[in-house]
């Protein structure tokens, strides 16, 4: 597979995202991977910027919808207006037709109005007044949440949870980089402006989606298969799991692997790639019991605890 085309969309998003190296990596991960994600961080993140920045890098349409309690599902998916001038019903179509949508704010919405993406980001299809249309090939969500105000929020089915192939944790800036937004800032640069302006395009659209096909060409050796199954269903046993990840989980940790061998230039998976995606590919899908929450613990801690306690292939 020829991975010139991933490096330049790294730089390409690192001229507009500063000291996220590592959240850019699984966010193209996710892309090429054809899967949806979740971007969770405090407000100044650029969380949104990311989007965009990605949105622009391989040529695609962009929308975003603002998650409110007064949403509907029409609201996304579209809806059937009558016309008086044409005595018809016409389709008014909504955001999800697109290539990459954020849902910002998604947990500010009630369960109904979420539900209104399952099909999308499911099936990549709406279903309208009983007829089914298709989306766009390309056709993504990147949903944004804050980890810290939980008032008027509504928490994500599970459901819907398990559809987003990973959930990408934005930390706040180290010192350096911090520094460096500061010192543009202060030179009077519009930071988000000039970020985007400067990306490029680095892959069009369809040749990304060409590239997805072309992950079945990197090869999963049959110890580090093994090794990631050890992984997944060690986070299941771990101690304070109520419910862990289902083979969804395993599929989503495989494709995520794989697409991060092609973005770092190689054509094998390696046991790396299995440890730099485990927690953002499967804490989400874990639930914890009632006494591990009262204890402090995280979702994420069974999979560190499965990742320490599995033999790592030689």
């Amino acid at each position: 597979m020829d991975t010139a085309i991933f490096a330049a969309l790294r730089r390409e998003l690192e001229k507009a995202v500063v000291g996220q190296a590592e959240a850019l990596d699984h966010a193209a991960c996710a892309f090429l991977a054809g899967g949806h994600a979740i971007l969770e961080g405090v407000p100044g993140t650029a969380k949104t910027l990311m989007v965009k920045a990605l949105a622009r890098a391989v040529g695609c349409r962009f929308r975003r919808i603002q998650f409110t309690p007064d949403l509907m599902p029409s609201d996304i998916i579209g809806t059937n207006v009558y016309s008086v001038r044409d005595s018809a019903f016409e389709l008014r179509r909504g955001p999800v037709f697109t290539d990459l949508l954020l849902a910002d704010e998604i947990n500010r919405a009630p369960a109904k109005t979420q539900s209104g993406l399952l099909e999308a980001m499911s099936e990549r299809q709406v279903t309208i007044d009983g007829e089914r249309l298709q989306l766009s090939p390309a056709f993504t969500v990147f949903a944004t949440q804050n980890p810290v105000e939980y008032e008027g929020t509504y928490p994500l089915p599970e459901a819907q949870l398990d559809r987003f192939l990973l959930k990408i944790s934005i930390p706040l800036p180290d010192l350096e980089s911090e520094r460096a937004l500061l010192l543009a800032a202060h030179r009077g640069l519009a930071l988000d402006a000039a970020g985007l302006a400067a990306v490029r395009v680095a892959a069009e659209r369809d040749e990304i989606i060409a590239k997805r096909g072309e992950l079945s060409e990197i090869r999963v050796e049959p110890p580090v298969l093994d090794y990631l199954l050890r992984v997944v269903r060690g986070v299941r046993a771990e101690e304070g799991v109520a419910v862990g990840p289902g083979p969804r989980g395993s599929l989503a940790l495989l494709a995520l692997a794989k697409a991060r061998a092609a973005l770092h230039d190689r054509s094998y998976v390696t046991p790396d790639d299995v440890v730099a995606l485990a927690v953002p590919a499967l804490a989400h899908r874990v639930t914890l019991d009632a006494d591990a929450e009262i204890q402090g613990a995280l979702p994420a801690d069974p999979v560190r605890g499965a990742l320490e306690r599995a033999e790592v292939p030689r």
